[in-house]
């Protein structure tokens, strides 16, 4: 079997279920034993920045542009940075304002990617019924093979 290079996505949230999907899209990557090793994109979606209005005075910055940015963005993405560095994995760090679901699928069809890995929704049955998972909305509309991570 041909082993050629790897796109792979991986949605990153800091939640145990982000962290798991993180290690398991580094594990895949890594495996790809081929001259042409596998890359890893993690993206992060922001909900989307809030537009000034003509009565904001001060406008509130975006959570990237903030003095805690720097912290709360190594502490989310600890663990696929610590899993990529140990495993010399490629990675891109992306961080996008939007809905998870569009913007993650969005993004797969632009860098033409081969898998899209992504933790399950721990969300509980009703909660699910009423808003959607986004890992069960990615999985019914991606163009690539997804990979849900419990």
């Amino acid at each position: 079997m041909l082993n050629l290079s790897k796109k792979i996505l991986v949605a990153i949230d800091g939640s145990p279920q982000s962290d798991k999907a993180a290690e398991e899209a580094v594990r895949i990557a890594a495996g790809n034993r081929s001259q042409f090793p596998s890359r890893i994109y993690a993206m992060l979606i922001l909900p989307n920045a809030p537009t000034a209005t003509y009565s904001d005075f001060v406008p509130t910055a975006p959570p990237t542009e903030t003095e805690k940015w720097n912290d709360l963005r190594r502490q989310i993405f600890y663990v696929i940075e610590k899993c990529a560095l140990e495993h010399a994995v490629p990675l891109e760090m992306v961080v996008e304002y939007g809905e998870p679901s569009e913007k993650l699928l969005d993004f797969a069809r632009k860098e033409q990617v081969d898998l899209i890995v992504i933790g399950s929704s721990g969300k509980g049955f009703l909660q699910r019924r009423i808003k959607g998972s986004v890992s069960h909305k990615v999985a019914s509309s991606a163009n690539c093979s997804v990979y849900i991570v419990r």
